[in-house]
């Protein structure tokens, strides 16, 4: 029977849904940092770039004792990506 409670199976990253109990089993495994966790887990790696889970998950390493909060550092950040129609990049003029 497992321990776990309905709060473990939350997403934290929605973009690639990865939930708090993946995020817990991967600082157990030896994650200490926003990027540790990331590798493991590709949380912060969907559309959004780590917007809406990164502080939840520098939460969730300086509630572990992973690391003193002033130490737990956000990974690097990417422009957000969206969906483009290839026309958009064509220049159609009539010569």
């Amino acid at each position: 029977m497992s321990t776990c409670g309905a709060e473990d199976h939350v997403f934290v990253c929605r973009c690639e849904e990865i939930t708090k109990e993946e995020i817990a089993a991967a600082i157990a495994d030896g994650a200490t940092t926003v990027r540790g966790i990331k590798v493991r887990t590709e949380a912060g790696m969907g559309l959004c770039q780590g917007r809406g889970c990164r502080k939840i998950i520098q939460q969730m390493l300086s509630q572990s004792g992973a690391r003193p909060a002033a130490e737990v550092l956000p990974s690097t950040t990417r422009t957000p990506v969206r969906t483009a129609k290839i026309s958009e990049f064509i220049n159609e003029e009539d010569d």
